[in-house]
């Protein structure tokens, strides 16, 4: 047996993969995949094979592969201090460092950074930190927290309760109170055809409206919503729509969580997605783009508004009751403060902006007439693709087709990763942002090859 097959012997007898189909994964029935190496837009696997990974792994490999200098900061890091804790105002020098670079990036206001391993136990400090600050305005019965149906916010117990989309329900006993759940703004899908962005975005408001009476303005504290939604379909928000959903937030003194784990540090072409839709939040969760996964770290940025309420709470209660073991791992900001400083050097938020463009032109101009396409939308270097049934009437196809699912894998065999979003057949694309047009243009031909072969299939 060689060592290859070796370790595909074991990954399928000992390995607990996330997201995947545990009994044909086990039993050999669905192919799996050893990742050995990765450069620039390119990974490479155990069988030879390269492809431009155009989902930079989970939309978090910012920087791309094979940063040394990242590589390189861990690993100083991890000689001079691996580890210490932050509970009782303890910190590394690097952990205060990169505090204070994502203050110096972070919409004004937000100059308080907690720090976690991942965008669910970010969201689930979110969620305590909102049921903190209205004990402490001694306003006990404010605890509600609405989400959007389609969004994505976690894994946890109540960060998939945030999320809205049924895999991540599905025998779990999810979603759990106080969640409570509103309209997607996904304009491709409205119900009603003739309705302008505008209109649909401020239905979307009304609704809102309509739920938060319903429950009792006293009884709603915070609302959460990604800028763009990410998992949910890749789904910018139509026009006006977080200055209608704001002044209704601001109406009912709610609070506003801006999930920003896919949009922060640059995905847009904005450092931050709340100043990209002008956004008001309260909080901001950072995750994937803060250190571009090399190492994992999650960050709750806490608005200064809010912060004043903490400050009081600690006076009245003592310190706060509140943390993880891991909280500003050294190895993680070291990570973290080497990313920012690449993003920086390479001026990769500008070429998010500029090639991003350049990139959603060229998949709009080879897909949007193609009669298998519904949508072509995207912003940045975050893009998708949405296929239908009947372009006219905008009729999507049969789930059971499994569309989305036979672009991405032609899409593979063409050697460009996307990826089959959940909840309908949609391709995502969200590349690193080192991405350069002549790359962006193998993705588009590639992504153009795929959808025409699967349609001369169907």
């Amino acid at each position: 047996m060689t060592e290859r097959q070796q370790l595909d012997q074991w990954d399928r007898a000992h390995f607990f993969h996330p997201s995947t189909h545990m009994a044909q994964h086990a039993h050999g029935e669905s192919p799996n995949r050893i990742i050995t190496g990765g450069s620039g837009v390119y990974i490479e696997d155990a069988r030879g094979g390269r492809s431009l990974d155009a989902f930079a792994g989970l939309y978090c490999v910012n920087v791309g592969y094979g940063r040394s200098e990242v590589a390189e900061a861990i690993a100083a890091q991890a000689r001079t201090l691996p580890y210490y804790h932050a509970y009782v105002g303890h910190g590394a020098e690097v952990s205060i460092t990169l505090a204070k670079m994502i203050a110096d990036r972070a919409p004004r206001g937000f100059n308080h950074t907690y720090f976690g391993l991942s965008g669910s136990d970010a969201n689930e400090t979110n969620l305590k930190l909102v049921w903190y600050y209205n004990n402490i305005l001694g306003r006990p019965e404010k605890k509600k927290i609405i989400s959007r149906w389609r969004g994505y916010h976690g894994s946890g117990i109540m960060s998939g309760s945030l999320t809205g989309l049924d895999l991540f329900h599905k025998a779990f006993d999810l979603p759990r109170p106080p969640v409570l759940h509103t309209d997607a703004p996904y304009y491709f899908r409205r119900a009603d055809g003739d309705q302008s962005e505008e209109q649909f975005s401020r239905q979307c408001a009304d609704n809102l409206r309509k739920l938060i009476e319903e429950e009792g303005p006293d009884t709603v504290a915070a609302f959460i919503g990604e800028p763009m939604l990410g998992t949910g379909g890749i789904v910018p928000p139509p026009k006006g729509y977080w200055e209608a959903i704001g002044a209704v937030l601001k109406e009912y003194d709610i609070l506003l969580i801006a999930d920003e784990v896919v949009t922060g540090f640059g995905r847009l072409g904005s450092m931050f997605g709340s100043d990209h839709y002008g956004m008001d939040p309260d909080l901001i969760t950072v995750a994937k783009g803060l250190t571009s996964a090399y190492a994992p770290l999650s960050g709750v940025i806490v608005h200064d508004r809010l912060w004043e309420a903490l400050e009081q709470g600690a006076n009245q209660l003592g310190p706060i009751g509140h943390g993880w073991t891991y909280s500003a791992h050294p190895l993680c900001a070291a990570a973290g403060v080497a990313n920012l400083e690449v993003i920086d050097k390479l001026s990769l938020v500008d070429n998010a902006r500029e090639t991003g463009k350049y990139f959603n032109d060229a998949l709009r101009s080879a897909l949007d007439d193609h009669p298998m396409v519904g949508d072509v939308r995207g912003e940045g270097l975050i893009a998708a693709v949405e296929f239908v049934e009947d372009k006219a009437e905008r009729k999507l196809f049969d789930p059971a087709r499994k569309v989305g699912p036979q672009v991405a894998a032609s899409l593979l065999e063409n050697g460009v990763i996307g990826r089959a979003m959940p909840q309908g057949d949609i391709l995502g694309f969200a590349p690193p942002l080192c991405l350069t047009p002549e790359e962006a243009d193998t993705i588009v031909a590639a992504a153009a090859k795929a959808v025409e072969t699967v349609y001369r299939k169907l």
